[in-house]
């Protein structure tokens, strides 16, 4: 069983990446025509919020959660990144160079967040 410390580092580890993507000035992306033509931007939305939500779910039984408490702490946090993806659209739309809001970024963070929650809850949660 890993300690509450170790349990962590992955997922704050991901939460630092991810940030630090979501915050990049618009203008040190690739101008590329065929990267919007096959949705590269939604897709790596989608993984990355997949993977944040599911770091944070594989976290839970190591940091103490119930095996009768995992379900609704896999809801909040699915709920939560989900909040956090569309906090980050305002933060990209206010305060980051070249960025702006993308409604199909939101669409993008909440079926990746989704898809991390049912991913988790079919690893961690027995019936």
């Amino acid at each position: 069983m890993k300690s509450p410390k170790t349990a962590l580092i992955l997922p704050i580890g991901w939460l630092i990446v991810s940030t630090f993507l979501l915050t990049i000035p618009g203008s040190a992306f690739p101008k590329d025509n065929w990267l919007d033509k096959l949705w590269v931007d939604k897709w790596v939305h989608i993984a990355m919020f997949a993977i944040m939500v599911w770091l944070w779910c594989a976290a839970m039984p190591a940091l103490g959660v119930s095996e009768a408490r995992l379900l609704r702490t896999f809801i909040l946090l699915t709920l939560g990144w989900f909040a956090y993806g569309i906090g980050m659209e305002f933060v990209q739309k206010y305060l980051v160079a070249n960025r702006s809001f993308d409604i199909g970024d939101i669409i993008a963070d909440g079926t990746g967040a989704v898809a991390g929650f049912f991913y988790s809850r079919k690893q961690y949660i027995k019936k």
